[in-house]
Parts: structure tokens; C-alpha cells; sequence
């Protein structure tokens, strides 16, 4: 006999575009709740958006899945290193 399977509410997501990037400094709008949120870090914009999402969501906040993401037609990074110039990276 084949054990009763449970059924899970699927998790939400919610998704922030990236739309400033500046050493020291990233700007995220989410694209479905009025959240905008900056932070000088990715590690720490992820922070930011799932404290706003507590503070907007409340309890439920639990249940979704945050994603930062870039616009798909920019570079994984247009943020070059500081101190180096361009022809020297490109060997």
C-alpha cells in the first residue's frame, strides 16, 4: 500500500530588479509589491528584501522565495574593478 501524499501550497517568489548598480551601492524595485530597497552589497540587498517583505507581508512573509535580478539585456556586472584599466584585463 503506497503511503498518502501531501499536498504543499506552492511558495511564492518575488522578484527585484536590479535597476542601479554602483560600487558601494545597488538599487532593487520588487516587480510586483510597491518595495523598493538599496543596500551597498548583494548579500546585503538579499537581506533588505526579505526584511521588507516581513515588514510588508507580515507572517506570510515565510512563504515566498526572494530573487534579485539584473535586466536581461546588461552584463552580469557592468561594475569594473577599481585600479585596473580596461586593455590590462582584456590579455
Amino acid at each position: 500500500m503506497e503511503p498518502e501524499r501531501r499536498s504543499y501550497p506552492r511558495m511564492r517568489e518575488v522578484v527585484f530588479r536590479l535597476e542601479a548598480e554602483r560600487p558601494g551601492h545597488l538599487e532593487a524595485q520588487a516587480e510586483s509589491l510597491p518595495i523598493r530597497i538599496t543596500a551597498p552589497t548583494l548579500e546585503e540587498l538579499q537581506h533588505e528584501a526579505r526584511e521588507a517583505l516581513i515588514e510588508h507581508l507580515g507572517p506570510a512573509h515565510g512563504t515566498v522565495r526572494v530573487r534579485v535580478r539584473r535586466d536581461p539585456g546588461t552584463a552580469v556586472s557592468s561594475i569594473r574593478p577599481a585600479g585596473r584599466r580596461l586593455a590590462a584585463l582584456c590579455r
